[in-house]
């Protein structure tokens, strides 16, 4: 029952959506937009020997309104049907506008597809090139979730809550 109320919430508040605002941008140290990530954003494990640290991200321009962000980091081209969720964290309060390399985030942080709670970098099967898209959302609200939920219920509920979004897409092959 609870869920459905989420939904119906997220859903009524996609109509009231403003567009996104010029300007939001995400730059980092670490990574660069098309670049191969560094060993320091690799998995430990699945085969893959990398130091599993957060790339440091930093923003600014975020429009009028922006009451919390959500970083996330996904892999569409993982072979499941549903990409690979590498990092998922929300309700990050308003005033953060950076987070250093391998930081705890101030916020709720979900489970990713490793299992694991926080970051965890790339392992894409050998052979293969995957993109890493690293996004940070600037949300309109605070979400009345919490870490039980999926990364698809959560992504559903950034997205409907977004006032703009930027992105790097890093690549890594192995």
């Amino acid at each position: 029952m609870k869920r459905s109320a989420i939904f119906a919430a997220a859903l009524a508040s996609t109509l009231a959506v403003p567009a996104l605002a010029d300007g939001f941008i995400l730059t980092s140290p670490d990574i660069a937009e098309g670049q191969q990530l560094s060993n320091d954003s690799v998995f430990q494990g699945f085969g893959c020997e990398g130091g599993n640290v957060a790339p440091a991200l930093e923003w600014s321009g975020a429009p009028e309104g922006t009451e919390s962000f959500a970083v996330t980091v996904y892999d569409p081209d993982a072979p499941t049907g549903s990409g690979w969720w590498h990092w998922f964290a929300f309700n990050i309060p308003a005033d953060v506008t950076s987070m250093p390399a391998g930081s705890v985030v101030s916020g709720v942080q979900l489970t990713n597809d490793y299992g694991a709670t926080g970051f965890g970098g790339a392992c894409p099967p050998p052979g293969e090139v995957h993109r890493y898209q690293f996004t940070v959302h600037a949300l309109g609200t605070t979400l009345e979730i919490d870490n039980s939920v999926s990364n698809a219920l959560a992504g559903f509920m950034v997205n409907a809550n977004s006032l703009a979004s930027a992105t790097i897409t890093a690549v890594y092959n192995r």
